[in-house]
């Protein structure tokens, strides 16, 4: 599990380096201009970030299947060179993903004005500008990104369909909480990913509301990777032990 929240971790602050520093330039300057292959490049990473997100929450989930439903085997599964594996599969797997995904919007010129309504390069913004008729191309994106969302949510669904098998068989409540407890900071993550996710690339109109797309990509560029540490440290017994700790020797030094 933690190895899995490192590399989430680590995937997370990319994640927010793709476009939150030029954002953040391009509010402290005149100068609001992306080159093409500058947004490209933007595209790609986030994009191959985000599908690898949807993976890696998926692969987090068989991790919490096999700790609940096959406790004494946990060690032999995730093994450390399966478990590199199995991220270095999450990743090239997402990032082909954006490949094919990137291919697709920038295999036409742009001829609509230069002007992208979104704070970074997304798909639906810069799709708008191509010269060519993007109709099927904004199909094909859509069911690419409806069969990676799907694919992974129903995967999840299904490791904790297991999961809650296993700790309904449980008979001590005590044993159901604590069971039920290891899975609460994965599964919130989950929903704020998958919803978001789905609000912006399972609409077949995606990209028709500029200000609430933006909207919702504040959130879940800027805010979720900040929730994310707090969500999975909190939910930590003991980190929240060596936290209260920490307080406390600080107080008794203070006095």
């Amino acid at each position: 599990m933690y190895r899995f929240l490192a590399v989430l971790s680590l995937s997370e602050t990319c994640y927010t380096l793709v476009t939150i520093p030029n954002m953040l330039a391009h509010l402290l300057m005149e100068s609001q201009a992306i080159s093409i292959s500058g947004c490209r490049a933007q595209m790609f990473f986030f994009l191959g970030l985000g599908c690898s997100h949807c993976f890696l929450l998926t692969l987090m989930g068989y991790d919490r299947y096999v700790a609940i439903c096959h406790p004494l085997r946990y060690s032999v599964i995730m093994r450390p060179t399966v478990c590199l594996c199995l991220g270095a599969l999450v990743f090239c797997s997402g990032f082909s993903v954006a490949l094919v995904e990137t291919c697709m919007i920038f295999s036409s010129p742009f001829c609509r004005g230069g002007r992208v309504e979104h704070f970074f390069c997304d798909i639906a913004p810069v799709l708008q500008l191509s010269c060519a008729d993007s109709a099927q191309r904004a199909l094909g994106i859509f069911f690419l990104s409806v069969l990676v969302v799907l694919f992974s949510f129903l995967l999840i669904l299904l490791s904790y369909a297991f999961i809650v098998a296993a700790i309904l068989r449980i008979r001590s409540a005590a044993g159901r909480r604590r069971a039920f407890s290891t899975c609460a900071a994965h599964l919130t993550v989950v929903v704020v990913h998958f919803g978001c996710a789905s609000i912006i690339y399972l609409r077949p109109d995606s990209g028709a509301n500029p200000a609430r797309d933006r909207l919702v990509a504040v959130f879940y560029t800027v805010v979720t990777p900040l929730l994310n540490p707090v969500v999975y440290t909190l939910r930590n017994k003991e980190v929240r032990v060596a936290l209260k700790r920490t307080l406390a020797r600080s107080g008794g030094v203070s006095r």
